[in-house]
């Protein structure tokens, strides 16, 4: 596939999730980004802003198999990724595989289950397989997480733990839409009661597992000069000496940030990524990666402010 081709399969994914969704363009640039680079996405916000909704349309204008699990607090994490079951008919365990086997995985309010369940997604995340009574079983090549949490609420949920959130490329904010959006909404939405179906707004499959693997390879082939892999490499290092961060970000971000902006600049139709896609892409990619230092957190900063003064700080390359 060509880059060409990558970009014209881009704006058909984005024009076929945009019959459903209203609005949250940002949002679903991040999602695609993240398609094309195979990466995980978490979207943070409140409750009726449509992340469910992204995430099924999305899988249905890919052709990915779709899955979904509604996260609780009673939930096992063989719950997830599935057990070997005792067959008293046959006399033998037979396995039955759990959710996770799917292409595209939503998980839904993925902060109100324990961190022993969460942590079942983690070998998922980071090999694509899972391993269950010490057999290892490949998931697909295109397994994609779309985790979403509710910032709201604050009583009967477990924040996720540094090591899952890093395995996340992005941590997208979703919020609320502007005016005319809302009115859009109200409008058309308010008028069907399979609102959440995105076969109901026509939005019809454009792609299959091939065609974004083909994209995904494509992705890998645009050219990354040096001048902005030491960008990338100096935004990185400057996250773990600022005054205001407590943690800073590991190298596995600089490497996700790289193969992100390969994909941010294939999807604009470029075989080259320029200092614009790293910065497009930092806050997204950073926001779950920094800790404030407690200093700043009295001062009442937020991580987006302080991503926002590196990238000032550090002088891109021209």
């Amino acid at each position: 596939m060509t880059i060409e081709e990558v970009a014209a399969l881009a704006a058909a994914i984005r024009r076929e999730v945009a019959r459903a969704v209203v609005g949250q363009a940002d949002t679903v640039e991040t999602i695609l980004v993240a398609l094309f680079a195979g990466g995980h996405v978490l979207l943070e916000g409140p409750p009726g802003t449509a992340k469910t909704l992204i995430a099924h349309s999305f899988a249905r204008a890919t052709g990915l198999a779709f899955g979904r699990i509604q996260f609780t607090p009673d939930l096992m994490p063989g719950d997830i990724i599935g057990a070997n079951l005792f067959n008293f008919q046959t006399s033998s365990f037979t396995l039955t595989r759990g959710p996770i086997f799917t292409d595209l995985l939503l998980a839904d309010e993925i902060n109100r289950t324990p961190p022993k369940t969460q942590a079942a997604l983690l070998e998922a995340m980071q090999e694509r397989t899972v391993t269950i009574d010490g057999k290892s079983l490949p998931l697909g090549e295109r397994f994609t997480v779309i985790a979403t949490q509710n910032p709201i609420e604050q009583q009967g949920v477990y924040p996720l733990p540094e090591a899952q959130l890093d395995r996340f490329l992005f941590k997208q904010l979703v919020g609320y839409p502007t005016a005319e959006e809302e009115r859009r909404i109200i409008a058309t939405h308010g008028a069907r009661d399979a609102a959440m179906v995105p076969e109901t707004w026509g939005v019809t499959t454009c792609a299959d597992a091939a065609a974004i693997g083909a994209a995904a390879e494509a992705v890998a082939g645009v050219r990354l000069v040096d001048e902005v892999v030491d960008y990338i490499a100096a935004l990185i290092r400057a996250t773990r000496d600022h005054a205001d961060l407590q943690g800073g970000a590991s190298p596995r971000a600089g490497a996700m940030l790289a193969t992100a902006a390969r994909a941010r600049a294939a999807i604009d139709a470029r075989d080259f990524v320029i200092p614009d896609d790293v910065k497009a892409l930092a806050p997204a990619l950073l926001r779950h990666r920094l800790l404030l230092s407690p200093a700043a957190e009295i001062e009442g900063q937020q991580v987006e402010d302080v991503v926002a003064a590196i990238v000032a700080a550090i002088e891109a390359p021209r």
